[in-house]
């Protein structure tokens, strides 16, 4: 079909770097080459068998029909108690809506808040479908850059000086995407001191890998003074719980803003999976320490890469304080070669990864950074030291 029938928003749509390079990792390992994709954020862990169990005993209960669009009550009613319980917020099911991962949560809300012409600043680096969701839904994207030397978190002096009267939306990851990076509770209140005293403007704090946090236990923006009603906590199952495949996710808001995202919801999807839902309610109403496995072999990892990557010269890293990424700044590549090919950015960088190392990471130009690269250590301890080492190798050969 030609493309000048697809209409203007999907082909100002970018398809996700993420899994584009995903798939070409896996089209060059069916071409016979020892691929490691260090490319998908995908925890290797199986989900945990107690939670697979309850969604067969949901099954066997007759958990198999429709479920009212924003979730069974059930479930609803097992957040607030999670956010109680962890998070020091008070919230009614009818302010939850649970949706078929936290993507599309984020979609369902720039969908029911953002007209033509809405300014939405984007914390950068950045998750990379916000950038793209919120250009489908009619918003103007505006990235709030900060670098490796600030760890890479924005300032609140920052986010003052960026916000005009068009800003209605502010979107942000803690424990972040990709950069690993999480902002403390001093920062959060910093935040939240401006965001608050802004009339008609809303925050996605969005908080998906808050059980991957080694620093302890994740500070929430709706938690500061004035936040609670400009707030929107986006949150899922696929990481802390390595329910990616179940597609979960879910977020907690104002009354108004959750019941336009049910509105939005129940025109696209409906409501998630039945069984899903009440192996997932299960799962909130344990502690989260029952999965601190998870967290803790993350972190060992992350100390394993960090050294690895810190004895490849030209490669600067950050020390990542939560997630399952690294994001380093490889500027020093550019203009190099190997007498065949020559390094001009950072997608020039991570073909050379793929191709010459089979390795599979991300560009950086995915994010909002053009001068960095993610790759993530959600798999074995031999595998990333295989990677590094032929990263390492591959690279010596640039100069």
């Amino acid at each position: 079909m030609s493309k000048h029938l697809l209409s203007r928003k999907l082909q100002n749509m970018s398809e996700s770097a993420t899994i584009k390079m995903a798939q070409k990792a896996r089209d060059l390992k069916a071409q016979g080459h020892d691929v490691i994709s260090l490319s998908l954020g995908e925890p290797d862990f199986d989900t945990p068998d107690y939670i697979k169990e309850a969604a067969k005993a949901a099954l066997d209960a007759g958990y198999t029909k429709y479920t009212p669009v924003p979730g069974l009550m059930e479930l609803r009613q097992a957040i607030c108690n999670k956010l109680q319980r962890d998070n020091g917020l008070a919230y009614e099911p009818s302010q939850i809506v649970v949706s078929n991962g936290a993507k599309q949560c984020i979609a369902n809300i720039c969908l029911s808040l953002l007209d033509e012409g809405d300014e939405v600043i984007i914390f950068t680096p950045y998750w990379v479908s916000y950038f793209e969701i919120v250009k489908f839904a009619g918003g103007t994207p505006k990235a709030l850059y900060a670098g490796i030397d600030k760890d890479y978190k924005v300032t609140a002096a920052q986010l003052q000086e960026a916000l005009t009267d068009k800003t209605k939306l502010i979107i942000f990851s803690s424990p972040c995407n990709p950069t690993g990076s999480v902002y403390s509770a001093a920062e959060l209140e910093s935040l939240a001191a401006v965001i608050s005293k802004k009339e008609d403007l809303f925050v996605v704090a969005d908080e998906i890998y808050e059980y991957i946090n080694f620093q302890g236990k994740n500070p929430s923006l709706a938690q500061y003074p004035g936040m609670m009603d400009k707030t929107i906590t986006v949150n899922g199952m696929s990481k802390g719980y390595a329910m990616t495949g179940w597609r979960l996710g879910y977020m907690a808001a104002p009354q108004w803003i959750a019941g336009a995202c049910a509105k939005v919801q129940g025109q696209f999807t409906s409501g998630a999976n039945a069984f899903g839902q009440m192996a997932a309610k299960l799962a909130l109403e344990t502690e989260p320490e029952k999965q601190s496995y998870m967290r803790d072999k993350y972190q060992e990892r992350k100390a394993l890469v960090k050294s690895l990557l810190d004895d490849i010269p030209g490669i600067k890293s950050n020390d990542p304080k939560g997630a399952f990424y690294f994001f380093p700044e490889i500027s020093d590549y550019f203009g190099k070669s190997n007498g065949t090919k020559t390094i001009n950015n950072a997608d020039d960088f991570v073909e050379v990864l793929l191709m010459d190392a089979h390795v599979g990471t991300v560009t950086g130009r995915a994010f909002g950074d053009p001068n960095s690269f993610r790759l993530s250590y959600a798999t074995s301890e031999n595998k990333l030291r295989e990677a590094m080492a032929r990263i390492k190798r591959v690279l010596a050969e640039y100069v």
